[in-house]
């Protein structure tokens, strides 16, 4: 996986985000990826061919490890990253067509020059109108898919402690045998580590969502006394 290319893409809505929205996004990167990459991979690298059983019959080891992972961790984690980052994508493929608008309008306005062309990539977008829509529902999304995949680690693997010895009886295993699973504490400490990273980003991104609904009444009820002190002023020249 092409981790720098997507912080790359994400960098680039880090300059429109919220303040919250920024913090987000050094949290997934620097707690969830940097550890992900660097130590998390590592850890599990043994993962399957460390996972012994007290049998030399063979395919049982395989068919043991499949039915209590049937998913690694590192790739459950790696899809959750992956998705969870797309509603971000998504508001960057709006924020490159709103600048697409505004190059339209300068070149039309007859300042289409590299230097007004180049102050359109720089200047910050502003979240409102139809980009407070696309970015609040990213948001939500976020939440959801953040949310989902908690659910499913929780169905898969029941509990954050991670097994030191599973018995199994399935199919082609002789009877009932004893496997046991590498570096499980190590493990147990990574999986506490990253369940807590996303669950401080489920947080972050609900004081996100409140924050851009109470700006957005904010904006709104400024807007409607505004209208109204011009009602008023007009009513009373009248």
């Amino acid at each position: 996986m092409n981790w720098a290319g997507l912080y790359t893409t994400l960098s680039g809505v880090s300059r429109h985000s919220t303040s919250i929205g920024r913090i987000w996004l050094s949290v997934v990167f620097i707690f969830r990826i940097m550890v992900l990459v660097v130590a998390a991979e590592t850890v599990w690298s043994d993962e399957k061919s460390s996972f012994t059983c007290n049998t030399e019959q063979p395919g049982c080891n395989s068919v043991c490890y499949d039915d209590y992972f049937p998913i690694s961790h590192i790739r459950l984690w790696a899809l959750q990253l992956i998705i969870v980052s797309t509603p971000a994508l998504l508001v960057a493929m709006h924020i490159a067509h709103l600048q697409h608008q505004e190059k339209k309008v300068l070149r039309l306005a007859g300042q289409g020059d590299a230097k007004h062309l180049d102050e359109v990539k720089k200047h910050k977008m502003h979240i409102s109108g139809t980009l407070w829509w696309t970015y609040t529902m990213s948001v939500i999304f976020r939440i959801i898919f953040e949310v989902g995949f908690m659910y499913l680690f929780y169905r898969i693997y029941p509990g954050y402690k991670m097994i030191r010895l599973v018995k199994c009886d399935a199919y082609p295993c002789p009877n009932t045998v004893d496997c046991f699973v590498s570096r499980p504490t190590e493990k147990t400490i990574f999986t506490v580590f990253m369940l807590t990273a996303s669950g401080a980003c489920i947080l972050l991104n609900v004081a996100e969502l409140l924050f851009l609904i109470v700006r957005a009444c904010v904006r709104c009820s400024r807007g409607e006394s505004g209208l109204s002190s011009v009602r008023s002023s007009f009513y009373h020249r009248k």
